[in-house]
């Protein structure tokens, strides 16, 4: 599953209660960046996150217990 923020129909309004924000806010401060390489893309920082089969089950088993919020996304059709 590749889960795009920015192809998600409800951005915005539902991002304050989806999974995606709730697991990639920072929760302490961050550690000055290791120097990167040219052209090097950060898929988390563009809204894109990719998650395997047991990824996806971990986070439907952790919002249905009501541990993290579940995951808007709503793809534009």
């Amino acid at each position: 599953m590749i889960i795009d923020c920015g192809e998600c129909a409800v951005r915005g309004d539902a991002c304050t209660d989806c999974v995606v924000t709730f697991l990639t806010v920072p929760v302490r401060p961050a550690e000055p960046a290791a120097p990167r390489m040219a052209g090097a893309r950060d898929e988390a920082s563009h809204g894109r996150v990719e998650l395997d089969a047991a990824e996806q089950s971990a986070m439907g088993v952790l919002a249905d217990a009501g541990l993290v919020p579940p995951l808007r996304l709503r793809r534009v059709v």
